[in-house]
């Protein structure tokens, strides 16, 4: 059977490249874009399958009634992907807090409002599944994305949560982890920060240079990476957690490993911390 979409941030790159891989099969596909100039466009897509909502994630009023407007449109919501977001490159020190507020508002507040306004059309129509876009910065630390790793660490780990939350209801949840795609990351999707220090300038120098050939370097291809994200939507029972590409998965696995290492180098000296009866009658 086809499934109804929503798909936040479809101008580009995994959003836009799963939209198409939806739509493709047969399924109806509501995708949000922040430029209105695009809607049009991204309609005529499939006629009467594609529907383009004009959302800004970080409008506090405009998310519910895009959620009711897409379900509206295609009579229903089965999968929800949370794609919309952008990398603030910098050291942690040169970020404004404006930066910093708008880094957390679209990555993290921006896919807990969706999930808000969908969880009562979801409950009420017995089940769905939910779709959170985090990243492989999720589980290890990139050095001059400090505010990028803690979004999508926050991201994974609400997505962990709600799956215990709702999944009594029916509703499926997943962080999905990507690694390198060949997409706009490195560019139309950065943005650096305003402030800049002497001391950190050949760090963030030399990740802003390694991202500016993202789209042509990257281990992976984003037509496929909607593929695998096309299966993971029919999986009858889908993992909380998942790496997207095999560079994805194995990075995971390595930052899993080192940071298990990194807490049994303190065995012993935070962990001696039991209560002891009898020291508290001494």
């Amino acid at each position: 059977m086809s499934k109804s979409w929503l798909i936040t941030g479809v101008s580009s790159g995994l959003g836009r490249a799963l939209a198409e891989a939806a739509l493709a099969r047969g399924d109806q596909v509501a995708g949000t874009l922040r430029n209105e100039a695009q809607l049009a466009e991204f309609e005529a897509l499939a006629p009467g399958r594609a529907h383009a909502i004009s959302l800004d994630v970080t409008d506090d009023e405009a998310v519910g009634p895009a959620v009711r407007a897409a379900r509206d449109a295609m009579g229903g919501l089965d999968v929800v992907v949370n794609n919309a977001g952008y990398a603030l490159i910098g050291a942690a020190e040169e970020l404004s807090l404006d930066e910093i507020r708008r880094q957390m508002e679209t990555n993290v507040v921006g896919v807990i409002k969706v999930c808000q306004a969908v969880l009562p059309l979801m409950r009420e129509a017995g089940g769905g599944r939910i779709i959170n876009i985090a990243s492989v910065a999720a589980a290890r630390g990139i050095p001059a994305y400090s505010l990028y790793c803690a979004s999508k660490y926050a991201v994974s780990g609400f997505s962990a949560a709600l799956a215990l939350e709702v999944g009594g209801f029916g509703v499926k949840v997943t962080a999905v982890e990507p690694g390198g795609f060949r997409t706009k990351f490195g560019s139309t999707s950065l943005t650096a920060s305003k402030r800049s220090i002497e001391a950190y300038a050949p760090l963030v120098s030399m990740i802003k240079e390694r991202m500016k050939s993202f789209d042509t370097l990257a281990a992976n291809d984003p037509e496929k990476g909607a593929e695998a994200l096309l299966a993971l939507a029919d999986m009858d029972d889908p993992p909380v957690y998942a790496a997207l590409g095999a560079d994805g998965l194995q990075m995971v696995r390595d930052a899993v490993a080192a940071r298990l290492a990194e807490y049994d180098r303190s065995e012993g000296v935070l962990t001696d911390t039991a209560f002891d009866p009898e020291d508290a009658g001494a």
